[in-house]
């Protein structure tokens, strides 16, 4: 795709400037330098600022928000024209009164503040707020929510059990006792633009809000290609043979550690045939129906959520931007 890259979460280029992470004494006089700047998370979600909540909230490493809490090391994310970028968690702080939010499914809308901090700054889902950000702050929400989940679940060595420690600049965690060096999982996933003639193939989970439909995907399996991991994910999930695929573009998504692969596939069969074990429904829906729905107009469809891939590559579609 000519605009592969304006995907959400991709495309910014950011310079991770990963020859510093073997210097531990560059990486000190990074941290302590005045233009040097910290995404603080907290519980997973990165601080975000504006009225609109629009922005990442980049903090001065010398700030009393990151003195208050006790926090694991921080992790070197890269530089912005020679100034450093980091990542610090601040889970450890345990807020007398926590935001409940409300009750909508997949996003967080709970909002947390803190008394450090100005009004306007609050830890928020990144789910909720990821296409109001620009697009250097949304790769590095996703890049330092993605890698905090990395350490908060591989804390201990899974060959011997032995608490790791963070090595790298953050990038790697090493065992003390056995040597086995751990390094941040991605886990890739197929996302199937899947057409027959003027038709697109759409489907929803029962565990889905009312009215969800999206793109079918999977996790691409050991010893799999893309490609047949399209077309296997299609044929377990609605029983339909995918011929060409093709690649269309990629998304991390650290939700919590994915990497969404958009490909094109050609349907050789029409019929749908669901397997309830993955999917509630699935059926076929024309170009016109789905500008519909992406109009907000229709009366049993959603629109997909924008910002997440299956909205991107829909949209293009309809615009045949696709190549």
């Amino acid at each position: 795709m000519r605009n592969a890259e304006t995907v959400t979460f991709g495309g910014s280029a950011l310079e991770r400037s990963a020859e510093l992470r073997s210097q531990p004494e560059h990486i000190s006089a990074l941290w302590i330098a005045p233009e040097s700047r910290v995404v603080p998370l907290w519980r997973g979600r990165p601080l975000i600022a504006g009225l609109a909540r629009d922005q990442l909230a980049m903090l001065p490493t010398d700030h009393a928000l990151l003195a208050a809490i006790s926090a694991p090391p921080p992790v070197f994310l890269g530089t912005e024209q020679g100034a450093a970028r980091f990542a610090v968690d601040l889970s450890g702080w345990d807020p007398d009164t926590v935001d409940a939010g409300s009750a909508v499914p997949f996003i967080d809308q709970s909002e947390q503040g803190h008394p450090t901090l100005p009004d306007d700054h609050r830890f928020a889902d990144l789910r909720a707020v990821m296409a109001r950000l620009s697009p250097r702050h949304a790769e590095l929400a996703a890049m330092a929510k993605a890698i905090q989940v990395w350490h908060d679940s591989h804390g201990f060595c899974a060959r011997c059990g032995e608490r790791t420690n963070l090595v790298m600049a953050g990038w790697q965690r090493a065992c003390p006792a056995c040597g086995t060096q751990h390094f941040p999982r991605t886990d890739p996933v197929v996302i199937m633009l899947i057409t027959r003639g003027n038709s697109l193939l759409i489907g929803r989970n029962a565990a889905w809000p009312q009215g969800m439909y999206s793109l079918l995907a999977g996790f691409v399996e050991p010893g799999e290609t893309i490609e047949a991991a399209v077309r296997r994910e299609v044929m377990e999930e609605a029983g339909v043979k995918v011929g060409p695929v093709s690649y269309l573009a990629s998304q991390p998504w650290p939700f919590p550690a994915s990497l969404m692969m958009g490909c094109r596939g050609e349907a050789l069969s029409e019929t749908v045939t669901i397997d309830p074990a993955e999917l509630e429904e699935a059926f076929w829906i024309s170009r016109e129906e789905m500008m519909m729905v992406m109009a907000g107009d229709h009366s049993r469809i959603k629109p997909s959520r924008p910002g997440a891939i299956a909205h991107f590559l829909i949209a293009n579609w309809l615009a045949d931007t696709l190549e």
